[in-house]
């Protein structure tokens, strides 16, 4: 079997890019895909030709899906339910399991991850400030794993202290009050730590202020989750993105109205490399790291991540067409992590 390495995939043709080396990969690698060419200089490649399968998860939907909201409403109550409270809070239960499942990361790019509930990143947590969180996980893996919340929960919520870790074939009830507002993750804390994340086991948990904290005005929302991919297990990265499919905003883009707020909840979930980033063209925007404060910290067009940071991003696009958003690490944007705003006048009933 070929190994390639991120440095062999960068050279592959003679190119920097991702896309260029996939004409030369085995089905882990890089089967089936080709490369797509810019119309004025015919050396340069743009990125991955083509779509991934359609398998249940596409990052255009998990762009805007929280609580199984992408699922028909008798799908959506096996996975969640929510039950008001006496004191106007409620509580909000979830379903979440464990299970391995080979992924596709690129058109014809295919990663063996460990998940929750078959996807990668796994389902988007959201809640209020004060309700219960109620989450049955059971393990259908094949090696222990656990789920660890960032925010307030008793010790014994934790799911990273020893003995905590839920062996392949049981069930374990996490159980906290939302605390604090912010945008936050969960995610696998077995040790080793770095595999159990870097095979895929994170999502988001955004938790919204109650009324008494303020609110945020109404907005676009979108859940971007900056991640990456080790084909070749070697601790290097080779796939690069957002919502995991490098390049899946370049075919696919993101379409936001001109004039409306956008609210970006991005998470920096990205193993073996110790940043990332975001950046936007353009334009620039108000930055409120970790969610946890309603006043911006900064106003920039550049944010850098470590893994586990995170930040609420909120700007106006002001003119319509297409603007890029990337990583700012030109490496990182060259093996897969790129996308594409489509800003478009707001529709006007004739």
């Amino acid at each position: 079997m070929l190994k390639l390495t991120r440095r062999s995939w960068l050279q592959a043709t003679g190119v920097s890019s991702l896309a260029g080396s996939l004409v030369a990969g085995t089905r882990l690698a890089g089967q089936g895909a080709g490369v797509a060419r810019h119309p004025a200089h015919d050396a340069h490649v743009m990125g991955t030709v083509g779509r991934i399968s359609a398998d249940g998860f596409t990052p255009s939907t998990f762009l805007r899906s929280w609580n199984f909201s992408d699922l028909a409403p008798e799908e959506r109550a096996k996975f969640y339910r929510e039950t008001p409270r006496p004191d106007g809070t409620l509580l909000r239960e979830y379903e979440i399991f464990a299970t391995d499942r080979e992924i596709e990361i690129a058109p014809g790019v295919f990663f063996p991850a460990w998940t929750y509930n078959g996807q990668v990143p796994g389902p988007t947590i959201r809640a209020t400030e004060g309700d219960r969180v109620r989450v049955t996980f059971q393990n259908l893996g094949t090696h222990p794993h656990s789920i660890h919340f960032h925010g307030w929960h008793p010790p014994s919520m934790d799911g990273a202290l020893a003995g905590q870790e839920v062996e392949p074939g049981e069930t374990f009830v996490y159980e906290f009050d939302a605390d604090p507002f912010g945008v936050h993750l969960y995610h696998c804390h077995t040790v080793p730590l770095k595999r159990h994340i870097h095979k895929g086991l994170y999502g988001a948990f955004i938790v919204d202020p109650r009324a008494s904290s303020g609110s945020r005005p109404p907005a676009d929302e979108l859940v971007m989750v900056m991640n990456a991919f080790d084909t070749t297990f070697d601790a290097e990265n080779e796939v690069y993105a957002v919502n995991t499919v490098a390049n899946a905003y370049l075919h696919d883009p993101i379409r936001v109205a001109v004039g409306r707020l956008v609210r970006i909840y991005l998470v920096n979930l990205t193993e073996f490399d110790p940043v990332n980033s975001f950046h936007l063209h353009g334009m620039f925007f108000d930055v409120y790291r970790t969610g946890t404060s309603l006043t911006s910290s900064e106003r920039t067009d550049t944010l850098m991540l470590c893994q586990g940071e995170r930040a609420i991003l909120e700007t106006t696009f002001r003119y319509p067409g297409d603007f890029m958003f990337h990583a700012h690490q030109t490496e990182f944007a060259e093996l897969g992590w790129m996308g594409l705003f489509r800003a478009e006048e707001p529709r006007r009933d004739t």
